[in-house]
């Protein structure tokens, strides 16, 4: 049995079981009145990637609503930090570990989808070191404990949305119940990543939360997926705009056309500075 191994546990999660599963609850607290009543059944979500400190309650309580109702055979995830002339990326063979026990992956569906695209094809022992998917595993595993998964890495291009859209169609034409996760922080702002277009202190950081952000978040409630896309090219407002743009079009194609904001936080509320970055939530039924 191939394992990949769980590279971030204790520094950007928690390393044990008991210490996720304890942070876990109050993540859920913490965002107890998002949602309350509703009975919906989402299809797909877009989360946030940073440390579980920073914005694993926004990642957690997406993932929380999506896996409401039946669990779905499969997970798909797209991540990644990519640019437009990046590779694919897929795992589609063996297990990745979490404090909570291992994750396999839906082997049948990655070697169908790397039959029609071009893939770097990731190993257990042969991979290039990625937050943007693994702090969302063991979120995954607490929730949909018997799930398996399809990791995969999509540049911000048009052909990513072809490759979403086949997600979807070659999962139903297999019988398969899924649900998609399109993994993304927003605006990097600050002198440490080099984009400051509006100087430093309180006005930049209005700036991103009511201007910046806010467009690429405006693009995602339409379900704009070509539009977030160009907005995160002009704008560098998400880090993965292939994957975010993705997981919408994945889920057009399941038949969600209804967005809902979860939440919105920056990591200069838990950590004030001038460099920060913006950190959205949002669920597809």
């Amino acid at each position: 049995m191939t394992v990949r191994k769980a590279i971030l546990a204790g520094s950007w999660y928690p390393a044990t079981a008991a210490e996720c599963r304890s942070q876990i609850e109050d993540f859920i607290q913490e965002h107890s009145n998002d949602f309350s009543g509703e009975n919906r059944s989402y299809m797909a979500g877009v989360v946030p990637h940073a440390g579980w400190y920073f914005s694993g309650s926004i990642a957690c309580n997406v993932i929380k609503n999506l896996a409401a109702g039946p669990q779905p055979d499969v997970v798909v995830l797209f991540g990644m930090h990519l640019h437009s002339g990046s590779s694919n990326y897929i795992m589609k063979e063996g297990f990745w570990e979490t404090p909570l026990g291992e994750i396999g992956i839906h082997s049948e569906l990655a070697h169908e989808l790397e039959k029609k695209f071009p893939f770097v094809v990731e190993t257990p022992r042969r991979f290039v070191q990625d937050n943007t998917l693994e702090v969302q595993l063991p979120f995954i595993k607490h929730f949909m404990k018997d799930v398996k998964i399809v990791p995969m890495g999509v540049p911000p291009t048009l052909a990513s949305l072809e490759l979403a859209a086949f997600v979807s169609k070659k999962s139903k034409e297999m019988g398969l119940s899924i649900k998609i996760i399109g993994s993304t922080d927003l605006t990097h702002y600050g002198d440490n990543y080099r984009f400051q277009p509006k100087g430093s202190g309180p006005e930049a950081l209005e700036w991103v939360k009511m201007e910046n952000d806010a467009r690429l978040i405006e693009k995602i409630m339409a379900m704009d997926p070509e539009g977030i896309l160009k907005e995160a090219r002009e704008h560098q407002n998400a880090c993965c705009a292939g994957a975010v743009a993705s997981a919408v079009k994945a889920s057009m194609e399941l038949g969600a056309d209804t967005a809902h904001k979860l939440a919105y936080a920056t990591s200069h509320d838990k950590n004030p500075g001038d460099s920060f970055v913006g950190y959205a939530g949002v669920l597809f039924s």
